[in-house]
């Protein structure tokens, strides 16, 4: 958190607020220091969850720019103007994707976020030279670790959906503003370094179900009718390469056995997450249908964004 409120005293741009959401529970801001000077504090007595911390901090402000750090993340200097320089030449712009590096390493984390045939999303460029994606350009959508938001279009398509709570909330507001036809760019030049799920760990029983589960409520929500149909065989597929990449001991699945759950813990959250899924059906086909309400661009379309900004089912058992 430090290094993260450090960096940001280091910006070269000084016209924005900082607003520190303690989502701990615990009071572990005050614990540890007194507030930071400037800093506005907001202390949750609970962990409401990553989307609901994010929006308390939205709704706070009133810049017409809004920006999210984590707290396991470090700014560089001209982070806050470069995503400033990206996005204000460019009104049809809601979203900015930061250059976010895997902190200590030198890789690449992420250069905005791609999405498979069931739903997953991946860091585009995770663990790849930074160099590589030295381009400004249009993405599909942002990862929420650093991400810059208009205004506008926050207002237009709404926050970020808190029944999530942790996992895939910035990947569903990322394609819902794609449907209500707003652009995400790229800034290379906003760069941060990230320490990788630093929270909820790499590989957790926590993270698994999260990911798993809200992958469901995702496509539920937001793909179309025809790639809905189709993604349990694209889920299936990508079982099938967790699987055999468990036996080859390399993967996320391997991950999670090495951090000491059982491939059985493994089927256990996939049903757990199907079921919560049956369980939130009405509501998510309310916000389905609300999504297509305020919807811009065609099914066709919306597909075709799907498509450019994919990621194979290997790719993401891989990682």
């Amino acid at each position: 958190m430090f290094d993260c409120l450090g960096s940001l005293e280091r910006q070269t741009s000084d016209e924005f607020e900082v607003i520190l959401v303690d989502n701990s529970g615990r009071g572990r801001v005050r614990e540890a220091c007194a507030a930071p000077r400037g800093v506005t504090i907001i202390e949750n007595d609970r962990n409401v969850g990553f989307g609901a911390a994010i929006n308390q901090g939205f709704r706070r402000s009133r810049a017409p720019f809004l920006a999210a750090l984590n707290d396991d993340a470090v700014a560089h200097p001209g982070w806050i103007q470069a995503l400033l320089d990206a996005m204000e030449p460019h009104p049809e712009a809601g979203m900015c994707a930061s250059r976010i590096l895997l902190a200590g390493d030198g890789r690449l984390d992420s250069a905005g976020m791609l999405i498979s045939r069931d739903g997953s999303t991946k860091q585009r460029g995770h663990g790849e030279d930074p160099d590589a994606f030295n381009r400004p350009e249009e993405t599909l959508l942002p990862s929420g670790c650093a991400a810059l938001y208009r205004r506008n279009m926050l207002d237009d398509i709404g926050l970020f959906d808190e029944e999530f709570f942790l996992y895939c909330e910035d990947s569903d507001l990322g394609l819902r503003a794609q449907w209500a036809g707003w652009k995400c760019l790229y800034a290379p030049g906003a760069v941060v370094e990230h320490r990788y799920s630093h929270s909820a760990g790499r590989a957790s029983a926590l993270k698994a179900y999260y990911v798993e589960r809200n992958r469901l409520f995702l496509i539920v929500k937001n793909f179309p009718a025809a790639s809905l149909l189709k993604s349990p065989l694209a889920a299936l597929a990508r079982y099938g390469w967790h699987v055999l990449f468990l036996v080859e001991g390399r993967g996320s699945a391997a991950r999670f056995r090495s951090d000491g759950n059982s491939p059985p813990a493994l089927l256990w959250i996939v049903l757990r997450a199907h079921w919560a899924v049956l369980l939130h059906w009405p509501g998510l086909w309310r916000k389905r249908r609300a999504i297509r309400r305020r919807a811009r661009i065609s099914s066709r379309a919306f597909q075709g964004l799907l498509a450019t900004y994919s990621i194979s089912l290997r790719q993401v058992a891989a990682q």
